[in-house]
């Protein structure tokens, strides 16, 4: 890769959104992250550039189980087909990922959606490897608040050596705006993502930005970490970066679009097929 890491996402985002297709260069390589909130299909091309992708929030996955089979099934394929369409291609393999810890007939899980959708799935990578595979981080600490835990990683030497997953993620946050404003979860979960909102939802959701922060600061204690990286959706909230830092006292770094972080890496992990 030759692009920057905040060019590539900018480009992930813009692609998986609406955004017109990119002309690929080399084999194709696709990722697909099946998230709590939100499930996301990127294809990149052989210099690891986004160039093509979906994502859709859809509730089919809760703490890294697959919830709705046939609902993730009938998502991925939609998803297939609209790339497909967009890149002239037939698209016969991808990549994806797990939390660390889940068992292992839900990581088969995972893969059985991929393969009755369409795609062989012969790479698996744990979600902080495949945050990694696109950081790059030598030694720190990937955390990832997804849509319901907040998952930490120590990376040592380029690899992840250990790693925790607690409940507190975007659902907690969604929750308790709608408790806040006597409003429905969807509701809440559109205001929750408004731009144009974000200093309400800061000063509402402060406490649950705060919970993060100390899950996050007990994990670290005697870790020897010097930097904590933010991915995953719920790390674009306004001021959740200070929180965590103000938490633990170390620099912390929130890419843009950090939601497309792990289903980048999860592409990037893919081999590809000529």
């Amino acid at each position: 890769m030759t692009e920057p890491l905040d060019s590539l996402l900018a480009e992930a985002a813009r692609v998986a959104t609406g955004g017109r297709p990119r002309r690929a260069e080399g084999a194709l390589r696709v990722g697909v992250d099946l998230g709590t909130a939100y499930t996301v299909l990127l294809a990149v091309d052989e210099t690891g550039m986004p160039v093509a992708g979906r994502a859709q929030f859809a509730q089919i996955v809760r703490d890294g189980l697959v919830v709705d089979f046939i609902g993730a099934i009938e998502l991925v394929k939609r998803m297939k087909r609209e790339v497909e369409a967009d890149l002239g291609v037939t698209l016969s393999s991808a990549a994806t990922s797990y939390p660390p810890g889940v068992p292992l007939a839900e990581v088969k899980a995972t893969r059985n959606v991929l393969i009755a959708a369409g795609l062989d799935c012969d790479d698996f990578v744990d979600e902080p490897t495949a945050a990694n595979a696109l950081l790059g981080i030598d030694d720190g600490a990937v955390v990832d608040v997804g849509g319901g835990t907040t998952g930490i990683a120590i990376v040592e030497n380029g690899r992840v050596v250990r790693t925790v997953d607690e409940p507190t993620g975007g659902t907690q946050f969604t929750l308790v705006l709608a408790g806040a404003l006597g409003i429905s979860f969807e509701t809440a979960e559109a205001i929750k993502k408004d731009p144009r909102e974000a200093e309400r939802v800061l000063s509402l959701t402060r406490p649950v930005m705060e919970k993060v922060g100390s899950i996050v600061a007990r994990h670290l204690v005697g870790s020897g970490v010097g930097e904590i990286h933010m991915v995953g959706g719920t790390s674009g909230m306004r001021g959740i970066g200070e929180v965590v830092a103000e938490a633990t006292g170390l620099p912390v770094r929130v890419p843009p679009h950090p939601m497309f972080v792990t289903p980048l890496g999860i592409a990037l992990t893919h081999r590809a097929r000529r």
